[in-house]
């Protein structure tokens, strides 16, 4: 059975840089999307966290302005559905991520305050990078390769192809003046060759060999089964 290790933010706020914590979480329909696509091809999900914190949901993934009726619909009971399980995370550090066939981080401004400095995190990213593992990172979960910019021979991220939330995205939802830096631009800073879809919040999902990323929650399902199709 293929196996996936899910990493989720611990994060329950994202500091501005007016130093105001800003609540926020994991974005509910880009855990629950794939985790129901992977279970839903008869694979094993494990979730874990940076100290093996409950994960808590960015309460705006749940509004009705974070999606269609249907859509959020089916999150918020497949949500419901998941509670055991989000409330007894793995803690990230006691993981042994190799015995994982994926690795995916669903997204939510929450990476932005631990998993874009996690040192566990870092090293599991490297780790899967150097052997050509999957793993796979969600609207701003790619953040969290930003703990690999000053490893020693530099990031294994530079030069390879990704996407994640945009500049015009975050313009967009109200945070751009207010965000200490923007995802969009520290991909680009770190080296990756960045990639976005032609319009804010279409769906766009990259791939460059072992390394999937997904731009935004509307890209949620597609980066799901594209992986599905790829690992099965």
């Amino acid at each position: 059975m293929t196996k996936v290790l899910m990493v989720v933010t611990a994060a329950d706020h994202w500091t501005l840089n007016d130093g105001t914590p800003h609540p926020t979480g994991f974005w509910a329909e880009e855990l629950v999307t794939p985790y129901s696509v992977f279970t839903g091809a008869g694979w094993d999900v494990d979730v874990a966290t940076p100290g093996g914190k409950a994960p808590v949901v960015d309460k705006a993934s749940l509004d009705d302005s974070a999606g269609d009726a249907g859509t959020l619909a089916e999150v918020k009971a497949q949500l419901e559905k998941l509670e055991p399980v989000l409330s007894q995370p793995l803690n990230l550090a006691d993981v042994n991520a190799a015995d994982y066939d994926l690795v995916f981080y669903p997204g939510g401004h929450g990476p932005m305050e631990d998993l874009a400095v996690d040192e566990t995190s870092e090293r599991i990213l490297t780790e899967r990078m150097e052997n050509n593992a999957p793993v796979a990172l969600l609207c701003h979960a790619p953040a969290a390769v930003l703990a690999t910019e000053n490893a020693p021979g530099g990031s294994p991220f530079v030069g390879r192809k990704m996407t994640g939330f945009s500049n015009d995205e975050e313009r967009a939802g109200g945070l751009a003046d207010k965000a200490p830096w923007l995802l969009e631009d520290r991909l680009v800073a770190l080296g990756a060759e960045y990639q976005k879809a032609p319009e804010p919040w279409a769906s766009y999902v990259t791939v460059d060999g072992n390394l999937y990323t997904g731009q935004n929650p509307s890209s949620s399902r597609e980066l799901a089964q594209r992986l599905v199709k790829d690992l099965a």
